[in-house]
């Protein structure tokens, strides 16, 4: 790995990228109940027209959307939730599938750990291990060192915890995307680095050694009134290196691309208070597949 690669802001120096402004690493869920059909007064014209047009093609993405998913899937209905996905213990590609493991108990200073030593447990670890990666503790001092110790193998935490203070602890890099020398954010704005895992792969596997890629979208900036670094989307594929250490996977190396990056939906963007109350209001996932 080199160490002068360019640095990403929730990566460290393994994580190689040409954007200034990448990152290692919650999921939403939209539950929609459509109206009951009770048959009567089909003549009525609705109240808001342009409203049910929304809506109806709301259902419409949703239903192409399933239907896509169910053929991709290429099973019938007599498989069981999880036996499209890729079984442990087997290779090649598969899509990220419920097997109904329940995710790990243990924590190693709030990052997930005690996973299992087979392929679902390789892609559990990567998920979880780019989140903290690419959460905001990265641009603190002490949380960051905990969170290298707690994913990385620790020969490789060891050699690389006084790069990784100065990649986020340098004056020019913070002060770029808006921070406080200390990695605070200034007063009256919240700083928001956040990683959302949308699936992952195992590249390969063998025994005690895994390389799984992670696809997820990353959430970074300031929210509040006069922020000169806005909250904004990107998206990005992690591929990370794996041994299996002390009864648990720690990464090694990784390596970051950008994308693949979805076309972008025609919403209008939330304001910065609603952005800043979000990012307190909803927390984080534990990852398993």
């Amino acid at each position: 790995m080199s160490q002068g690669d360019d640095q990403g802001y929730g990566g460290d120096p393994g994580g190689r990228s040409d954007d200034p402004y990448s990152t290692l690493g919650g999921t939403r869920q939209t539950r929609t109940r459509l109206p009951d059909g009770d048959g009567g007064d089909h003549g009525r014209r609705p109240a808001r027209n342009s409203r049910s047009l929304v809506m109806m093609i709301g259902v419409v993405v949703l239903l192409i959307a399933a239907i896509a998913f169910a053929n991709r899937s290429g099973g019938t209905n007599e498989e069981a939730p999880g036996d499209n996905a890729k079984k442990p213990g087997t290779t090649g590609t598969g899509p990220t599938a419920a097997t109904g493991t329940k995710p790990v108990q243990g924590t190693n200073d709030t990052i997930p750990s005690g996973f299992a030593h087979d392929e679902q447990g390789a892609q559990s670890a990567a998920a979880n291990y780019a989140v903290a990666l690419g959460s905001d503790g990265m641009f603190d001092q002490e949380r960051r060192r905990a969170i290298a110790s707690a994913v990385y193998a620790p020969a490789v935490a060891a050699a690389r915890q006084g790069d990784l203070d100065k990649v986020y602890s340098g004056e020019g890099f913070l002060a770029g995307i808006g921070l406080n020398p200390d990695g605070t954010a200034p007063a009256g704005l919240t700083f928001i680095s956040r990683s959302n895992p949308v699936g992952a792969k195992v590249e390969k596997f063998s025994g005690d050694a895994a390389s799984v890629s992670v696809w997820y979208s990353a959430l970074f900036g300031l929210a509040g009134e006069g922020s000169q670094n806005p909250v904004s989307e990107s998206w990005y594929t992690n591929t990370f290196e794996l041994s299996w250490i002390n009864g648990d996977w720690k990464i090694t190396d990784f390596t970051q691309k950008d994308g693949p990056v979805p076309v972008g939906r025609d919403q209008a963007a939330s304001s910065a208070e609603e952005m800043a109350d979000a990012v307190e209001q909803f927390g984080g996932f534990t990852y398993a597949r």
